[in-house]
């Protein structure tokens, strides 16, 4: 009996460390998908409120140039 006692508990503490770790491991995935990314393209408003300006000299689109968003399209 008491060996069926301890096997129990042991096999009780591995079950919830395993929920531990998976927890672990999710919340861990999650963060390194949480990655700030920067868009393709950006408003106008996006480029000037983050400290740009747009430079519409470029020949194909007009380019943030300056601030959070350097070197951006600006559609």
């Amino acid at each position: 009996m008491r060996i069926r006692r301890i096997l129990a508990a042991v096999f009780a503490t591995a079950a919830l460390a395993g929920l531990g770790l998976t927890g672990a491991a999710t919340a861990t995935a999650a963060t390194a998908t949480a990655v700030s990314v920067t868009p393709a393209s950006v408003t106008p408003g996006e480029c000037t409120d983050n400290g740009g300006t747009i430079d519409r000299s470029t020949p194909v689109l007009p380019t943030c140039r300056g601030g959070m968003y350097d070197g951006q399209t600006v559609d």
